[in-house]
């Protein structure tokens, strides 16, 4: 169904699809929760045109899962998601990373590093909200420096299915993810032009965020009591 709007309608619309999907995003809406348009419309203050215009979006989007008669659910993760995006990533970002070479903004790249480590005197879960901005802009800016649109579309969704991994896996550990120094090597490699060796660290930053995001993940997923996959188990041990 079509939903009439007015310019009005639709900035509010747009403001309550990004407030939502922000939530949903960082796993302040847990994945498998069930919501009807009256919760969020008394959660996030907004009207049933604004609600339904989110709704629609954040559907089309993957993110929401239309119940009928009974509302919505926010996408559940399992742990086939965890293994299925890393696997795309770790094929396609070291290839942008390798395409970037001489073109990515090396200062930018410093500003990016920096803040992914910053340490805010706030609840570690606000800690974790300022990594996971800072990481995916750090990597956004490499994926875009390459100048293949079709890449950066892919990996930019993938991204902000990696942001909702995290989300579950750190925020809901109480644990902020360490990422060692695999962005200075990323940026001395960079600057030195070495593109082979850029590939190489893009490849092998994701392969170990791999296991570390996997690990959060799979307990935070036992937690909530959720049945896993078979291919669960190997994780466990």
């Amino acid at each position: 169904m079509t939903i009439p709007t007015t310019p009005d309608t639709a900035s509010f619309g747009d403001e309550a699809y990004a407030r939502i999907r922000r939530d949903i995003l960082s796993c302040r809406l847990m994945p498998g929760v069930k919501i009807t348009e009256p919760d969020l419309m008394a959660s996030y203050q907004i009207g049933k045109s604004s609600c339904r215009i989110a709704l629609t979006r954040l559907c089309h989007e993957n993110l929401l899962r239309s119940r009928p008669r009974k509302g919505y659910q926010v996408a559940p993760i399992t742990l086939k998601d965890v293994e299925e995006i890393f696997a795309l990533r770790v094929q396609l970002e070291p290839m942008a990373a390798r395409l970037a070479v001489g073109r990515v903004d090396i200062q930018q790249l410093r500003e990016l590093e920096a803040a992914c480590r910053v340490r805010h005197p706030v609840p570690l879960s606000q800690q974790i909200d300022v990594f996971m901005d800072a990481n995916k802009a750090f990597h956004m800016a490499i994926i875009e420096a390459s100048g293949n649109e079709r890449l950066v579309r892919t990996l930019s969704g993938l991204m902000d299915e990696m942001t909702r991994l995290v989300a579950l896996g750190f925020n809901v550990q109480q644990t902020k993810p360490e990422i060692k120094h695999d962005h200075n090597a990323m940026i001395q490699a960079f600057e030195e032009g070495d593109a082979k060796r850029v590939e190489l660290i893009a490849r092998r930053h994701i392969e170990t965020f791999q296991g570390m995001t996997l690990e959060k993940v799979y307990d935070s997923l036992s937690e909530s009591g959720t049945s896993l996959p078979l291919l669960a188990a190997r994780y466990a041990q």
